[in-house]
């Protein structure tokens, strides 16, 4: 077996603990390829390439290099095992204690990979597409630089939803529906419901709510204010300008993330260990 693997430079152990990994590798019968940010640390080690040929992605850090980590394949429908190193970690199957034994029973076939839905996010300025990304927690549209509310003009299949005076609008698949979506007040949706959930940001209203649309919507956002600016970033992580007069379009991607879990970490127990659901 082949495994990508990507990292958290900020973990100030990431050097010992990538060695200790690649001490146990070969008794899993495991090959590592490290990505190219991690090969001061692993000089001698294999490099992860764009493109190369591998069975499956390892990332140590938190969420955010998990979801780095599923950008790296390039739309292949890979295994992704998360191997948390920071504080939460949501999206992990395992901590960095754990590790080892999780690397056997990944090897071993004693895991589930999930497959999760994917958005697919495109920006079009005057009908010309300029750019789009895949998404696997979220696509927001929010105010750049200035402190100010925005109007925000929805549209689910070509009717109108609404005109939201908001500080901007959030697109979560039910996996990120755990993420930004649910600190601006968006439902919880479990995994396995394929849904786009609409969340508005400090919407200026008492009657806008967030709304679970089905898989198949196209949702396209437009901008009211002439005068703002705004970004588009994706899975916290990429980012673009949002003028007026863009349009930006957002449906359920084609492909899919392969997540993988152990069987007795199911996503209610991970609810309630990583947020205290259910908690006094």
């Amino acid at each position: 077996m082949r495994l990508g693997v990507v990292g958290n430079r900020g973990y100030p152990e990431l050097g010992s603990f990538l060695e200790r990994l690649r001490t146990v590798a070969p008794r899993a019968g495991v090959s590592l390829l490290f990505e190219d940010a991690l090969h001061d640390l692993v000089p001698t080690a294999e490099h992860l390439h764009a493109g190369a040929d591998i069975d499956a992605m390892l990332t140590l850090g938190g969420d955010g290099t998990f979801l780095r980590g599923a950008r790296a394949l390039g739309g292949r429908e890979l295994p992704i095992l998360g191997v948390n190193l920071g504080h939460l970690g949501f999206l992990t199957a395992c901590g960095g204690d754990e590790a080892e034994e999780a690397l056997q029973r990944f090897a071993g076939g004693d895991y589930i990979a999930e497959p999760r839905m994917m958005l697919e996010a495109q920006l079009s300025r005057s009908g010309v597409a300029l750019e789009s990304w895949f998404a696997l927690n979220d696509v927001v549209l929010h105010q750049g630089g200035k402190a100010r509310v925005i109007r925000l003009v929805v549209d689910a299949n070509g009717e109108r939803i609404a005109s939201y005076a908001a500080d901007g609008l959030i697109l979560a698949t039910p996996t990120g529906s755990s993420a930004y979506s649910l600190s601006s007040g968006g439902p919880i949706v479990h995994p396995e419901l394929d849904s786009i959930i609409l969340t508005p940001i400090s919407a200026h209203t008492l009657t806008v709510r967030p709304l679970l649309l089905a898989p198949g919507t196209l949702v396209s956002l437009r901008v009211a204010d002439d005068a703002s600016e705004q970004l588009i970033t994706v899975d916290g992580q990429e980012s673009a300008e949002f003028v007026h007069g863009d349009v930006l379009t957002v449906r359920r991607a084609n492909r899919r993330v392969r997540l993988v879990r152990f069987p007795e970490t199911t996503f209610f127990a991970r609810m309630r260990h990583k947020l205290g659901w259910g908690g006094s």
